[in-house]
């Protein structure tokens, strides 16, 4: 077996490990910390489709194991972050927290289907699991940037309904943006040139905090590339 071809398997484990570090960070009580390891998985996610290109070294069984990774990184990681932050403020007896976990649970069902699925070449249909974990993890950091809007985010049935909403947007039949270019005109990418620009913006101005507004953003921007009709 080629060294080389291990290359890409090994970040994909390392997206693992850092999933599971951060789960470990998230249930010692380190609610916040769980963001950083939800971007470093999506780092080593990045690089290893990355590396896999590159070395052309691609593979189904490189193609599975990433899958594998990314329900433990991008599926119980951010489901784990709204379960505890839920839990810190509903009633001992409630039930209510554990509804938040319907993100892993469907964060599965995409991932699995993506691999089926032959329609997302050049864009995705539903919201991609990266994007949901990064929105999810990185709400604490917008209820502290926004202390109204953190007195929202404390309340469990809230948090329930941002977990089913994001949950249905996983596994939906939304075509959304994909940051694949064809070409680099402006005309046939001005939504991916628009989104870049709004995203550098936002994360420039509130850094973590504003990560959950460029996932809004990415969302919004794709709705209104399908209803114009825009490549």
């Amino acid at each position: 077996m080629m060294i080389k071809a291990q290359i890409p398997n090994t970040l994909t484990l390392l997206n693992l490990l850092a999933g599971v570090i951060g789960i470990i960070t998230v249930l010692e009580g380190h609610v916040l910390a769980g963001a950083y390891f939800v971007l470093v998985s999506a780092a080593f996610d990045f690089l290893d489709g990355f590396a896999a290109r590159l070395l052309r070294v691609q593979s189904d069984m490189g193609k599975e194991l990433d899958s594998l990774a990314d329900v433990v990184s991008f599926g119980v990681l951010p489901g784990l972050i709204l379960f505890m932050m839920a839990k810190s403020s509903a009633p001992a007896d409630s039930y209510l927290p554990y509804l938040t976990l319907i993100v892993p649970m469907l964060s599965a069902y995409r991932l699995a289907k993506f691999n089926l699925d032959t329609r997302q070449s050049d864009r995705f249909i539903g919201l991609p699991t990266p994007a949901n974990a990064l929105f999810l993890s990185t709400l604490p950091y917008l209820a502290v940037r926004w202390p109204m809007l953190g007195e929202l985010l404390t309340l469990p049935w809230a948090l329930v309904a941002i977990a089913w909403l994001f949950a249905i947007l996983l596994v939906s039949e939304i075509p959304l943006i994909a940051l694949k270019f064809k070409s680099f005109a402006f005309a046939k990418n001005r939504f991916r040139y628009a989104l870049i620009g709004i995203s550098l913006l936002i994360v420039a101005g509130l850094q973590l905090a504003g990560i959950p507004l460029v996932i809004l953003a990415y969302i919004v921007l794709s709705v209104i590339e399908n209803a114009t009709g825009s490549e």
